[in-house]
């Protein structure tokens, strides 16, 4: 042997890495497991959940053989996890699932283990934000997965890519101190897109700092000035591929790749914090950085977060954005259509489809949403996407006489689905309610039918669409349950059928 001594160090090295991959999930404090999940049904269909919208980017899964008939107390709990703050969704890659959260004054990812909760590993960083309008001081943006990586993008803008199975950080970009990014309304919040090796992020960042002490005059001026709008990172490196810059800053949406005219393009809804306020819809090649267009899709009014990303209608060549801004008079929905050249005209708008944050879904030429700004406002609609009309509008509510008893009323109390979020599975939608109802519907163009419907927990701000995956639904409880007093968690709930 010529050489022992590299022989045994390559060994050593091997074994390591081996060791390191294959690591065990461990039982931690936060976790509260509670009854195994039943088998996966012989022909159901699985699929991982990579990002926020799902592994087709539309709130749609291709998984079958789901339980669609719940007993009264609803699907089973397999496990809890208690979280810190954040408004945002896990994503799931095999037996991987990752959240995101601000926990102890540090960001938080944590990768866990897909039916048991246990966990694999936990990566943390310390950040200083506080919210300026008091909702939550944790990360906006999802984690997202692809070939082997994690992406993360917290609310003080820093970009995180993490081995997704050792935990091991790979490279980070402070994009805040790199491209100037303010603080915006709610802090940075859209989750980024990985595309063909590429990480492409809604920047909005600025030719300078802005000092949040700054006057609210001067503030509003600054934040209309030109900057790096939209970057795409080298997933292996974190090195800038190519960067757009332009005026129109970070929204809470993100970044959608589309088929337009059989090549692959990227759609934005961009806009930030400005005034007058500037944004739309943004047409981008991925691979080049080229802005092939802007449409402008935004009213002049300084408060407003667009928070849903575009919809894109298959084999049309056309796009959807929407908003509920502003208050009172909302600028609704416009869908467009590109040419040959990918430039976007507009085919029809609507008033009576201006959603706040969750993403209409797409289904057999009709779009289904919520429509309205404000909790009484909210109704769900169903529009033809080919001409703008709406078809039917529609309130599922219910007497709910438990939580009237354990609120000392006489009556039951009345309840809604509010500002929920749909998610197309198995011939049905689910549908996660603003306080913590969950439903299976059937919608169509001849109305809504709820074919089930539970009550996971009592909370507000139930605002992120859950995750699918393997037949296992996780949800995000964001604030404290009305009855049962537990705080900001995560849960994984069974949803195998037969």
């Amino acid at each position: 042997m010529k050489n022992p001594s590299r022989l045994f160090l390559l060994l050593f090295t091997t074994c390591a890495a081996l060791s390191a991959s294959a690591q065990e999930p461990q039982a931690f404090d936060r976790l509260t497991f509670h009854a195994a999940p039943k088998p996966l049904a012989e022909e159901a269909k699985t699929s991982g959940w990579p990002r926020v919208l799902g592994p087709a980017d539309d709130a749609t899964s291709p998984e079958t053989h789901l339980l669609q008939t719940w007993p009264p107390e609803g699907p089973k709990t397999v496990w809890e996890v208690a979280m810190g703050e954040g408004y945002n969704s896990p994503a799931i890659s095999g037996d991987h699932c990752l959240i995101f959260h601000a926990l102890d004054g540090k960001e938080t990812l944590e990768c866990l283990h897909r039916e048991t909760g246990k966990r694999f590993w936990s990566h943390a960083y310390p950040i200083s934000y506080q919210d300026r309008y008091g909702f939550g001081n944790g990360p906006r943006g999802s984690p997202v997965i692809a070939n082997g990586v994690v992406i993360t993008f917290g609310v003080t803008a820093e970009l995180h890519a993490v081995d997704l199975k050792t935990g091991k950080p790979l490279w980070k970009q402070d994009l805040r101190a790199k491209f100037h990014v303010p603080q915006d309304f709610f802090g940075a919040g859209g989750s980024p897109l990985i595309l063909d090796g590429r990480v492409i992020v809604n920047v909005g960042g600025k030719k300078a700092p802005i000092d949040d002490s700054e006057g609210l005059r001067d503030r509003k001026e600054r934040l209309a000035e030109a900057g790096v709008s939209v970057a795409a990172f080298d997933l292996k490196t974190g090195d800038v591929v190519w960067t757009i810059e332009d005026a129109w800053g970070a929204s809470y949406a993100s970044p959608i790749p589309a088929k337009l005219h059989g090549q692959t393009k990227m759609l934005i809804y961009a806009g930030g914090e400005s005034d007058p306020a500037i944004g739309g819809l943004m047409c981008i090649d991925p691979k080049s950085g080229k802005l092939h267009d802007k449409f402008p899709w935004r009213d002049d009014e300084y408060i407003q977060a667009t928070g849903t990303s575009p919809v894109v209608i298959p084999d049309k060549n056309r796009a959807f954005i929407t908003t509920a801004y502003p208050k009172g008079r909302p600028l609704g929905g416009v869908m467009v259509e590109y040419d040959a050249e990918f430039k976007a005209k507009e085919v029809w708008q609507s008033k009576k489809l201006g959603v706040h944050w969750m993403n209409p879904v797409y289904h057999e030429g009709h779009l289904y949403a919520i429509d309205g700004e404000t909790e009484p406002k909210s109704r769900l609609v169903c529009v033809n996407a080919a001409t703008g009309a709406e078809v039917w509008t529609q309130k599922i509510e219910w007497d709910d006489a438990e939580l009237g008893r354990q609120t000392g009323r006489a009556k039951p109390v009345r309840l809604s689905i509010l500002r929920a979020s749909l998610l197309k599975a198995d011939g049905a939608f689910l549908c996660l309610g603003e306080v913590g109802s969950l439903h299976w519907l059937d919608l169509s163009p001849a109305g809504a039918k709820v074919l089930a419907q539970a009550q996971p927990f009592y909370a507000l701000n139930t605002w992120s669409l859950p995750a699918l995956s393997h037949g296992l639904l996780y949800v995000r409880q964001q604030t404290k349950d009305l009855m049962q007093k537990t705080g900001e968690r995560v849960i994984c709930l069974d949803l195998r059928g037969e």
